[in-house]
């Protein structure tokens, strides 16, 4: 018996879970098609059916994460870290919006300031009495800048647990050149505690969103962008790749001599994402 549960990391996870404890086989399935929703209707009935038979088709095989283990608490804590950026990034075009329309004197001293400059200056300000709006303004950018200080350390908190956590789970991939704690934790939990899930290696690419889709046509052979795949990690790998492209010297003598052949930047970064996908698969790989 196989259960076939849509959703599985998300709603469906409490039941995954409790089916995986009785040790039943659990597939996780893709939602139904939207032409078939429009030639038959939605109902849940109709979901469960279609569920079962995806699964009795062969179409669906994924197995899902386990999340029982030191990736599912690299997740969490990843959660909580982006959580944190986002508020500290708006925390900071809040405080340049308030300086904007601040008073004249008080902007002429706080605008030529670096970014850590102006937030150590305004979280020290004293408005004093609350009579004028330069005291106001000066309150506000007081309270903004010492909520940005506040972000940065809980943000720097979350690194050091990343680093430490992933070091300690894929030691060899976090010494892969530019490959830093963040993008380590995107690759892992993308693969899930029980990576043996993804079976092969074109499978973790295509995963990943780099497996190459052919876009030929006539005389000219190419492959085109994937706009599939997990969102997080492609750019992880992205960020991995441009900076390889800036100090790692086999991936520029790369760049050049794909650069000679005719290939543009983006088809080279496209490329390069391939094959770093290949490179992480094989330093993940237990």
């Amino acid at each position: 018996m196989t259960f076939a549960i849509e959703g599985t990391g998300s709603y469906g996870a409490g039941l995954t879970a409790a089916v995986r404890r009785r040790d039943i086989g659990v597939v996780e399935v893709m939602r139904t098609d939207r032409r078939d929703r429009r030639l038959r209707g939605k109902s849940d009935f109709l979901d469960a059916e279609n569920a079962a038979r995806a699964v009795l088709a062969g179409h669906a095989d994924a197995v899902p994460k386990t999340a029982d283990g030191l990736v599912e608490m690299i997740r969490t804590i990843k959660v909580a870290k982006d959580v944190a950026v986002k508020a500290r990034t708006s925390a900071m075009i809040s405080l340049k919006a308030v300086l904007v329309n601040a008073p004249a004197t008080l902007r002429e001293q706080l605008q030529p300031l670096s970014k850590m400059a102006l937030i150590h200056r305004c979280a020290g300000l004293r408005p004093g009495s609350m009579t004028t709006v330069e005291a106001a303004t000066k309150h506000t950018l007081r309270s903004i800048a010492r909520r940005w200080e506040q972000l940065n350390d809980e943000i720097t908190a979350h690194e050091k647990m990343l680093a430490e956590l992933t070091t300690t789970l894929a030691p060899q991939l976090c010494a892969a050149f530019g490959v830093g704690a963040d993008t380590a934790a995107e690759m892992l939990i993308v693969a899930g505690d029980n990576p043996e899930r993804v079976r092969s290696e074109p499978a973790w690419a295509r995963l990943c969103g780099v497996a190459p889709i052919p876009a030929s046509s006539g005389m000219t052979t190419r492959h085109r962008l994937n706009r599939g795949g997990h969102r997080q990690a492609n750019a992880a790998l992205y960020r991995t790749v441009i900076v390889r492209m800036q100090h790692h010297e086999p991936t520029k003598s790369y760049v050049a001599r794909r650069t000679a052949e005719g290939k543009t930047k983006a088809e080279i970064i496209r490329c390069l994402k391939r094959l770093l996908a290949r490179e992480i698969w094989s330093l993940m790989r237990p």
